[in-house]
């Protein structure tokens, strides 16, 4: 008798209001960092497909150029791709980011498909933004299509209401 494997169930991104699943990856230092370590701080969780492409470069500067925003709100950027962690150096240091790339490197994609955004015709991580507040619940989520960059006044509209909700 032949066994029948069904493929696994879709992940669905998760939505607002719920606890944002936890994660440890490397950084491009080589480093661990764990989600549940920023607990009494924002995060913002940016996946991206791929480390010196044209639209993530444009978008993870704004992000750079635009950092004050992020602190004013108490907020940690944690951006991920699945390229490894030497690349994520590389991309770190010619851009000049001074926030964390994680590499969602091996198991390939594993955290990404944990939040819903990994291509697996593609063999990347989609444009998924989230926004998780200090108490580790999704607070903002967006999915771009492939092809279109983030709107960053989005970013801006989001922190802004996380920082209105501090005591």
């Amino acid at each position: 008798m032949t066994e029948v494997q069904q493929a696994p169930a879709a992940v669905q991104v998760p939505r607002t209001g719920q606890p944002a699943p936890d994660f440890e990856l490397l950084n491009q230092y080589g480093e661990p960092v764990r989600l549940a370590d920023y607990r009494g701080r924002n995060v913002v969780v940016v996946f991206f497909p791929f480390a010196f492409s044209g639209i993530c470069t444009g978008e993870l500067c704004e992000i750079r150029d635009n950092i004050a925003q992020f602190n004013d709100a108490d907020a940690s950027v944690l951006a991920i791709s699945v390229d490894s962690k030497f690349a994520q150096r590389a991309y770190a240091e010619h851009e000049g980011f001074d926030f964390d790339l994680l590499a969602d490197f091996w198991p390939h994609g594993a955290v990404a498909r944990d939040y819903g955004v990994f291509d697996e015709a593609s063999g990347m991580a989609l444009r998924g933004t989230f926004i998780i507040d200090a108490l580790g619940v999704i607070r903002y989520v967006v999915v771009n299509p492939r092809g279109q960059a983030r709107d960053f006044d989005e970013y801006r509209r989001a922190l802004s209401a996380l920082a209105d909700q501090r005591p």
